[in-house]
C-alpha cells in the first residue's frame, strides 16, 4: 500500500552565505536545493547518537581529553611504532 508524505510550502529567511553554501552542497550531490535542505533537517531532527557517542561528544566538549596531543606528525608516528 503506497503512502504519501504531505508537504507544505514554507518560506525562510537565511543568510546569503548560508544559502549559497547549501546550494553548492546540493549541486555537488546532484540534488535539488529543496531535497538537500529537507534531508539535512530530517537527519538533524531524527538521528540521535547512541549513548557511547553522546559520552564521547560530552568528553570532547568538556576539554578534558586524556589522550596525548601531538604537535608534530613525526612524534605521533614514532609513538605508534614504539607501541609494539
Amino acid at each position: 500500500m503506497p503512502t504519501t508524505t504531505i508537504r507544505k510550502p514554507a518560506s525562510f529567511r537565511l543568510r546569503a552565505d548560508l544559502l549559497e553554501r547549501l546550494r553548492r552542497n546540493a549541486i555537488r550531490e546532484n540534488r535539488t536545493l529543496n531535497n538537500y535542505v529537507e534531508s539535512v533537517l530530517l537527519d538533524y531532527i531524527f538521528n540521535e547518537p547512541n549513548e557511547t557517542t553522546k559520552a564521547a561528544i560530552q568528553e570532547a566538549m568538556s576539554g578534558h581529553n586524556s589522550n596525548k596531543v601531538y604537535s608534530k606528525v613525526d612524534d605521533m608516528y614514532n609513538d605508534i611504532l614504539n607501541e609494539e
